[in-house]
């Protein structure tokens, strides 16, 4: 069954490069990223898990926790992470899942028979502290993550959880924000101090409020 906005990701006890994770409880009070990939060994999975090690330190920064997961096992994840620390220069920082009998990759609609039937596709979910999934992108096993959207997405899943605000198109962090259709407008002069302009009724702009 997929996987829904909204719905509790699905917990979980696997093993890993890091040892043994209890999905819900390794994540605690964090943000988390559970993706997958289809292969080890393979030229696509190699890059993206050396980009998000480089990454993670804009991860730590936004309390986000992250773990990979492939249906192969812990020693083919150990063995490759050398080779992913000597083609992409940043050494494996996260925790790699094992799910030989695929329990995590059903468990998370992972494996899409018409594309392949026995290998994952590439599935990003963003957990919230809440343990809700907040979002889902599921790539085909040919086409990279762009892992710069995926750190943009939760600066905005972050923004508009605390704030009644919505983020436009292309939006990066610090930009101008959307004033929720919910607020009336005297609610907005109240919550937004640095005012709005209303471009229409239902489209009212304001600086980020947490900036």
């Amino acid at each position: 069954m997929a996987i829904r906005l909204g719905d509790t990701a699905p917990d979980f006890t696997a093993p890993s490069t890091a040892g043994e994770i209890k999905f819900h409880e390794w994540l605690g009070d964090s943000w988390g990223i559970l993706f997958s990939h289809p292969k080890d060994f393979t030229p696509v999975c190699t890059t993206e898990l050396g980009r998000v090690a480089a990454l993670k330190g804009e991860f730590d920064k936004r309390n986000v926790k992250v773990a990979g997961l492939s249906v192969d096992s812990v020693d083919d994840h150990n063995t490759w992470a050398g080779d992913i620390k000597e083609t992409q220069g940043t050494a494996l920082n996260f925790p790699l899942l094992a799910d030989p009998d695929r329990h995590v990759s059903s468990l998370y609609d992972m494996i899409h028979p018409n594309a392949d039937n026995t290998l994952t596709v590439r599935s990003v979910f963003i957990i919230g502290p809440d343990k809700k999934v907040k979002l889902s992108i599921t790539y085909p096993a040919s086409t990279g993550r762009n892992f710069d959207e995926i750190l943009r997405v939760v600066d905005s899943l972050q923004l508009t959880a605390n704030h009644q605000v919505a983020t436009p198109v292309d939006w990066q962090d610090g930009e101008d924000v959307i004033v929720v259709p919910a607020l009336s407008d005297e609610e907005a002069k109240a919550k937004f101090p640095k005012g709005f302009k209303a471009v229409k009724p239902y489209l009212r702009i304001t600086p980020q409020p947490n900036k």
